[in-house]
């Protein structure tokens, strides 16, 4: 079995996801993190609450933040490192993806390339 590490989170980015999970309304398991097709640069990111695990998602355990990954992104996803940034004008998560290859001028969406899976499984076995 691989040891690849779908997605990771920073220190600032788990104490935020605990923060605003711990505010929730309802219980929520974890986030569900994705991507779709859309934007000016060709896609962009999504994150939702997530109240149970949906058939087939990749499940990252990461600085006591549980992250429900889509399985049509995670060749898209393997090896980010998701922040959470704060500057004088916006805080948000940010996504730093090796897959990704272009962003737009506004920042709401990104060009990436997905993982070839034949480079996991000779890195696998390597």
């Amino acid at each position: 079995m691989s040891s690849f590490k779908v997605i990771t989170l920073t220190d600032r980015a788990a104490d935020r996801l605990k923060a605003i999970m711990a505010d929730a309304e309802t219980p929520i398991a974890g986030l569900r993190v994705g991507v779709k097709n859309g934007g000016c640069a060709g896609m962009s990111y999504t994150m939702e609450y997530a109240e149970e695990r949906k058939a087939g998602e990749d499940v990252i355990e990461d600085r006591g933040v549980t992250v429900f990954i889509d399985p049509k992104a995670v060749l898209f996803l393997l090896g980010t490192e998701m922040d959470f940034q704060t500057t004088k004008l916006s805080s948000q998560f940010v996504f730093n993806n090796p897959n990704q290859t272009s962003a737009c001028g506004c920042g709401e969406s990104v060009a990436i390339t997905p993982v070839n899976p034949e480079r996991l499984t000779a890195g696998a076995t390597a």
